[in-house]
């Protein structure tokens, strides 16, 4: 029986790029049997791009919530047993979805595939040829070879291996674990990916199946307060759901908890913000002391500076 897919892409002021989006998930070898995108709300005449895709495409358009409320639509709206996502700004490679669907023949088992991509910054030059060998990740995975992951959720809480513009996934367990989480913008899709590892055979495949477009817009790689909050939420809420389940695969959840805390108070001694500082460095002593911890809550007071120096 022929599975079939929905694919997914969330659009806000990506005009410039949602053809070539579109283009890559057109020309693969095994197709998709529907493109559902979503306009969150773009201001860049996006309707007027996507017009000679009119018979190929459903399309949505949402007040501005952020991808997670984009997505949750378009999971919503889909017809179909799977559902894959793309961004608008980066592309599949031409047979992304046929081998994703060769290692799902060889392991039934498995509800979500992801994979590796590289990047590619503005000129068209690739920046990093796998994502995964850049974390020190790829070795891992290719010896995995397609299997199941064993200990995904753990790996998960480690580090985000799954990019979500390569995912496959079948849309039943993304309605049974829940969907995105819309309040948050920032590492949303490593909570979901997590409750559906807690529950489900996933996979990561070692091979480029997208590449990223890094520029101006999506570069994400300055960090600001914004997106430690939501890491310290997105833990919070992973360690609340599975922190016995964590434990039991050798993980320590309040280590990564206090990390996290620890990071954002960082952040805020850094700049300058020395009430947050403290109470952020606190949070993280709480849940595991540390000297490194309790010398930087003491850092935020004036006084103990004046005695260091």
């Amino acid at each position: 029986m022929k599975i079939k897919i929905s694919a997914i892409i969330p659009c806000y002021n990506n005009a410039e790029f949602i053809s070539n989006a579109i283009r890559s998930i057109l020309k693969q070898t095994v197709p998709v049997d529907e493109i559902i995108v979503i306009d969150d709300g773009s201001e860049d005449n996006i309707e007027h791009v996507l017009k000679p895709f009119t018979n190929q495409i459903s399309y949505y358009r949402q007040e501005n919530s952020g991808p997670s409320t984009a997505r949750n639509l378009g999971i919503k709206e889909a017809s179909h047993e799977w559902i894959a996502f793309l961004d608008a700004d980066d592309q599949w490679v031409e047979n992304k979805i046929e081998q994703q669907l060769h290692v799902l023949s060889k392991y039934p088992e498995l509800r979500l595939i992801a994979s590796d991509m590289d990047e590619i910054d503005s000129g068209h030059q690739v920046t990093s040829p796998s994502v995964l060998k850049q974390h020190n990740l790829l070795k891992q995975f290719q010896v995995n070879a397609g299997r199941p992951v064993k200990n995904a959720l753990r790996k998960l809480v480690e580090k985000n291996f799954i990019p979500t513009g390569t995912v496959l996934i079948k849309r039943d367990v993304l309605l049974e674990v829940g969907l995105f989480k819309e309040t948050i913008r920032f590492a949303e899709d490593l909570e979901l990916w997590c409750r559906v590892a807690a529950n489900y055979p996933i996979t990561c495949l070692p091979i480029v199946h997208m590449h990223r477009y890094r520029h101006d817009n999506n570069a994400t790689s300055q960090v600001s307060e914004n997106m430690l909050k939501d890491l310290v939420s997105v833990h919070t809420l992973i360690y609340q759901q599975f922190a016995e389940q964590l434990r039991s695969h050798g993980l320590n959840p309040e280590q990564t908890m206090a990390q996290k805390w620890f990071d954002l108070g960082y952040w805020y001694r850094k700049n300058g913000e020395y009430s947050k500082a403290r109470n952020a460095f606190l949070k993280s002593i709480q849940l595991k002391p540390s000297k490194t911890y309790i010398l930087n809550i003491l850092a935020c007071f004036p006084i103990f500076n004046k005695l260091r120096n």
